[in-house]
Order: C-alpha cells, then structure tokens, then sequence
C-alpha cells in the first residue's frame, strides 16, 4: 500500500504515505464531517501498518472499535461513491486511553518529565513566577529530589520558602508573594483533577508503536470528554506528548511511510492566549518532527485558529464547509480560499459555503512534494461505526486490551514529598534537652554532640524589650511595670541561647524543627 484513498471528486484524492509526515490541516464548521474525515485517514494510516494517536474530544470516535452496521443511509452513501461492491465493515485495533483512568488506561506522567516550560503554561504563570519555579526545579536537582507528583510540586516549593534567603542568594531573588503565587497555582491545578495526571508508572512512549498480529498500526484512543473542559491541562498534554516524540525519536530522514501519525483535535486550544515562546516552540517541533518519521495533522474549525507560521508547514488540506454569517466568518473563508492552489474550474470562496454535510474541498500533495490543485469532493467512508460506543463495548476492549494492567495500578515511591518530611520530623525525634550537672546536652541531628553548652541564664522580671534572635518573634516595647506572663521561662531563654550558639543554615532549619513549638509559646 503506497497511497490511502481519502476523498472522490473528479478524479481519486489520496495522500501518498511517503509524504504523510508533511503534515495537515482538517478544518471546517461544526457538524460539517470532519470526524469522519479524521476517521478515514486513521483507518487508511492503521491499514498501512502505521500507530496512530487521536484524542476523543466528543466521544464518538471510539467507533473506530467496533465494525459499521450497513444501512440504507450507508448503502446510499456507498452507491454514489460506487463503492459498495469493495467496502467491508471491519473493526481497527483500539487501545483506549485515559488522563483519568476511568474509560480507559491512565496515562501519566511526572512533574520532571512536564518541564517547568509547559508546567508553567498549565499553572498560568507569569513571567517572575515562571522564573521562581525554574529555580525549584534546579534546587530539586542539586538536592537529588524526584519530582513525580503534586505532593512534590508542593513540597519542593515549601522548601524553596523556607529557605528563600540562602537560595536567593545561590540562584536569585526568590520573592514570599511570588511563591505563595505559584503555591495557588498548583492548588487549582489540583482542583482541575491534574493530580490524576501526574504520577508512576509514567507513560512509555514505545506503547504508540505497537502493531496488531495482522500488521495494522494499533489507534491509540485517549478519551477527552472531560479533559477538553479544561483548555490548558488538555492542550499542555498533548503538546507534552508532542515535544516526546521530537525529543525521543531518532532522525530517520524520508522514510516510505511514516512512523506514526499524531492528531491534534481541537488545535485552536493549544494556540489561545500562547506566549511567542510557546508558539515558536510548536514551530519549531512541526517543522523538524517530520524528520523522525511523525505526521501531524491539525483539527480545527477555521484554518486562521492556526498561526500563519504553522499553517505554512501542513501540506495536506481537508476543508469542510464554512458558514460567512459574521465578519469574521467572511475572514475565515477568503483565508481559507488563499491557502489552495488556486482550481480555474471552481470559485473556492463561493464553494466553501455550500458544501453538503460529508463533502470538502481537498488538495494533498504530490510527486515532488507540491501542492497538489484544489477539487471538491466527496470524503469516503469508513468501514467504522459512526459514532460512540457503550460502556460494555468499552469494558471489552479495555479488558482485552494489549497493555493489560501495566499502568492501572498507581505507585507512590519515595520522592521529593517523602525526603522533605523526613527531613522535618528528624529533629522532632532527637532527645529533649535536660539538665545535667556540668553542663547542657544535645544530641544534634548531623552527628555532632556537644556536651559544653553554657546554662541557660537565670529568668528575672523584665523591665525593658529582651533581645530577640533571628528566630523568635518580634516583641512589642515594654512598660514601666513587669508583668508575670512576660517573664522569661527556662525553655525560651534556652531557645535564644541556642539560636545565638548555632549560626550555620542547618543550625537554623534544627531550631524551626526542634524549638518551633516553644519559641510560639
């Protein structure tokens, strides 16, 4: 198989496999086809013996599953293709995916392999934001603490605060307002339902490669009925997803078909309100994936939901039709129009608005790899249901799925979250200070013992401000008459004294642990 028959007009339109991964663009207005045409070309990719990925933004896609039911509506559809006499309901190997793990196996990843690029993208974080948590992920790294979860997030920027001054000294200004920012960020991360996202086992990318024993490229169907709700996470994991398969796969060149072909439904999520780093980032990835053997192809609405500079590089067009009842609609159109290879038998602006439901205007590339000229045709049909399956047809297939339960059952390994509590009940364990003659003991957390501190001095009323530490709280100026709540008990006056004894930055975090308590009271 060296070609997929997509569409029929005037003459077959078919995508050559060898130039799949020069990517596309399906657009047009809702209810206008273009699930049916993402069908197609799923259907025709897993055929040819290449994986594919596609998110379910509606849930009818998971129809590709199960085998088409004939119908008179099918049937009519089929005689004006003339096609009935070689079509054949079929089903395609499924493997269902889910951020949430409810329809389908969870997919997760962990905060480390996010980034803190795309995780600040998730949180909405502004600029100084963005920067104060790039410094948590390198304090994470010079400490040798696994960010996988949320627990970590959080934990991670607990320290960061805590220890804002000596790490804003190390790695720069670390400001209280930006953290607690961040920390509420992270909160309606949490909220959204990320926390579901991000754990063990992490998602292995090798799993979208899989073939079926009949040589089809597995579909690899993540369900995004919730997920879409929330624009953000939805857009941030696939765009994840995508910087995976540029970051892991190796340069390949111009293969006979691709490796694997990735959908992006819903494209004009991920370009909403983006920063120009982010837009130049996805640039970058679509122009240069196509190197490693990965076509990308754009699902959205209006071909201008996509920014010029990407638009550019999709050399595969599906329009359906569009309807010019706005300004901006008449815009959409006369881009649209712009972007083919101009048909001298056919008005593309005035074709674009009457399209019939399941028709669209096409142009792929050919040999040489140049656009190849616009016609209108009618878009074939798949040998699929149309439409969603049942909850039993889902529990089916997800029970015969090839995965199995390999990332079903969630691990909980000791990371960032486990390290940093330990590391704040330690003290907590140490022995309780007591007098002894001869002296003071205290059994230090670092190993070192010290049996020579001096006593603590004896408390006597006070009739001006004591001398405060670095640690304890600021006091209110005295009056001329002593009270006797302000006299100074044996274990503050002890606390002060240490907290002058110890001035190194352990010392420091050993007194909030330790005397925390006392210096409150």
């Amino acid at each position: 198989m060296t070609q997929l028959l997509a569409a029929r007009g005037p003459r077959d339109l078919s995508v050559l496999l060898r130039l799949a991964n020069r990517h596309g663009l399906i657009a047009g207005a809702t209810g206008t086809g273009k699930s049916v045409s993402l069908m197609v070309l799923a259907e025709g990719f897993s055929k040819a013996g290449i994986p594919v990925f596609l998110a379910d933004v509606k849930g009818d896609l998971a129809g590709l599953s199960q085998p088409a039911q004939m119908s008179e509506k099918l049937g009519k559809r089929l005689d004006m293709l003339g096609i009935r006499e070689q079509w054949r309901a079929h089903t395609n190997p499924v493997v269902l995916w889910d951020i949430y793990g409810h329809s389908g196996h969870p997919l997760r990843t962990t905060i480390s392999e996010m980034g803190p690029i795309l995780l600040a993208r998730l949180l909405e974080l502004n600029d100084t934001q963005q920067g104060v948590l790039n410094i948590a992920f390198r304090v994470a790294d010079d400490e040798g603490l696994l960010l996988l979860d949320i627990d970590d997030l959080r934990a991670i920027l607990t320290y960061v605060a805590e220890n804002a001054k000596a790490i804003s000294t190390q790695y720069g200004l670390v400001s209280t307002a930006s953290i607690a920012a961040v920390q509420r960020a992270v909160l309606g991360l949490e909220d959204a339902g990320a926390s579901a996202f991000f754990g063990e086992p992490a998602f292995e990318l090798k799993e979208f490669f899989r073939l079926s024993p009949q040589g089809h490229g597995v579909i690899n169907l993540m369900a995004a009925e919730q997920l879409v709700l929330r624009p953000k996470l939805y857009s941030s994991f696939l765009l994840w997803l995508l910087s995976e398969l540029f970051e892991q796969l190796p340069e390949v060149g111009d293969l006979d078909k691709p490796k694997m072909v990735f959908f992006f439904d819903e494209a004009h999520l991920l370009f909403d309100d983006a920063p120009a780093a982010l837009v130049q980032r996805v640039e970058q990835v679509v122009r240069l994936i196509r190197s490693k053997g990965v076509g990308v192809y754009f699902c959205s609405q209006n071909p201008d939901d996509v920014p010029n500079a990407i638009l550019g590089q999709l050399g595969h067009r599906i329009q359906h039709g569009l309807r010019a009842f706005t300004p901006r609609d008449q815009k959409a159109v006369k881009s649209a129009a712009e972007t083919f290879v101009a048909n001298p038998q056919l008005n593309v602006v005035e074709a674009i608005t009457q399209l019939n439901v399941g028709e669209a205007l096409v142009s792929f590339l050919e040999d040489g790899g140049r656009p190849g000229m616009v016609e209108r045709a009618w878009i074939m049909t798949p040998g699929c249901r149309i439409g969603a399956i049942t909850p039993e047809e889902r529990a089916a297939l997800r029970s015969g799925s090839p995965i199995g339960s390999k990332f079903d059952m969630p691990i909980d390994r000791e990371s960032a979250h486990e390290v940093l509590m330990a590391r704040a009940d330690a003290p907590m364990e140490q022995e309780v200070p007591v007098a002894k003659e001869g002296g003071w003991s205290l059994n230090w957390p670092w190993g070192k013992t010290s049996d020579s501190l001096p006593p603590p001095p004896v408390p006597e009323p006070r009739t001006r401000a004591p001398a405060r530490s670095s640690t304890a709280p600021r006091s209110q100026p005295q009056t001329r008459a002593p009270r006797a709540s302000n006299r100074q008990g044996v274990g503050e006056a002890f606390a002060k004294s240490v907290a002058r004894t110890v001035g190194s930055q352990v010392g420091r975090q050993l007194i909030r642990g330790v005397l925390g308590a006392i210096l409150r009271k």
